[in-house]
């Protein structure tokens, strides 16, 4: 593939939690501002293309371990056991030959997109990706955490509380959920498949190609969308903008210049149309997908094509 693409995929989060820190609150900086991490987007990514049968290797997976004493258990498998598993490998340690590794490496969807850091016996490999994502931030300045509680339907079987007549407490217990009550999370992305320069006269790929494209856009427009665990639900894909460039164009963080606007649709203004306009034949395709039922694009960007991003038809 020719060309370099700049992007920026939007998260929408009503009464959900896009990107929880360690304490259960959504992510933030130190001035208070809320942010989700790259990882965070690319997990329901990864999802995605492990539903659809692609070979993932950096996802968490699980194996049940027979252990002493007849105790069974159940476990997340090590880098190189999802290894093994996903390329039929008996035994990572007898593999002498780091060109297959690489040449398999490759083959795993999220490594050809994001990169790996393979660090095993024998084979310590580093590979950046094609595809980079930054941290996506929120960009509504009324966003609040909401606190629930929520009561279980079971006791806690190990409380030491007794109740008056110094039976077990028989009450069930009480939990927490947190969410935003609303939050906008603008994602920049860049894709260089000039990144893959030197394995490609290695001979352990093809490089990053039309088809690697196709696939990385269909996850950027729905997985989000589609990921819909307890915290999750309320979160989906509202923007994504695709920008295809000369291989020699450089173009900044296309996010810092989007600002939302709350009202009766949303209103999102891209900052950048100048810009673009004045780049002329460097910029050989621009789309923007978003979702017109309750969003207006404020924008003037002379080659850009307004697509709803649930039925990808032009608005």
């Amino acid at each position: 593939m020719n060309k370099r693409i700049y992007g920026v995929i939007g998260i929408k989060s009503i009464m959900a939690n896009w990107n929880a820190d360690f304490s259960g609150y959504p992510k933030s900086i130190s001035t208070g501002e809320v942010f989700g991490s790259d990882k965070a987007l690319k997990y329901p990514m990864k999802k995605m293309w492990e539903n659809h049968g692609e070979k993932v290797l950096y996802i968490k997976s699980l194996k049940i371990d027979e252990g002493k004493k007849d105790e069974t258990k159940v476990r997340p498998k090590s880098l190189k056991e999802r290894y093994e598993e996903i390329f039929e490998i008996e035994d990572l340690k007898k593999e002498k030959d780091n060109k297959k590794v690489l040449m398999n490496l490759f083959k795993s969807i999220d490594v050809k997109n994001f990169g790996a850091t393979f660090a095993e016996e024998g084979n310590n490999i580093g590979i950046t990706g094609a595809v980079q994502i930054s941290q996506g931030f929120n960009k509504y300045e009324f966003t609040e955490a909401q606190e629930q509680q929520i009561l279980s339907p079971f006791r806690d079987g190990k409380a030491k509380e007794k109740s008056k007549d110094g039976e077990d407490a028989s009450s069930t217990t009480l939990g927490t959920k947190i969410v935003s009550n609303e939050a906008h999370y603008f994602y920049p992305f860049s894709i260089n498949p000039l990144a893959y320069k030197q394995f490609i006269e290695m001979g352990v790929t093809e490089g990053y190609t039309e088809e690697d494209y196709k696939k990385f856009k269909e996850v950027a427009l729905v997985s989000a969308t589609a990921f819909n665990t307890n915290s999750k639900v309320g979160c989906e894909n509202e923007l994504a903008i695709f920008v295809e460039t000369e291989e020699e164009l450089y173009l900044p963080d296309l996010s810092q210049y989007i600002t939302f606007e709350k009202s009766d649709k949303d209103i999102i203004t891209l900052g950048f149309d100048e810009l673009l306009n004045s780049l002329g034949d460097s910029i050989s395709n621009i789309e923007i997908y978003y979702n017109p039922y309750k969003a207006n694009i404020k924008a003037n960007i002379e080659k850009a094509k307004y697509i709803n991003i649930f039925t990808r038809k032009e608005v």
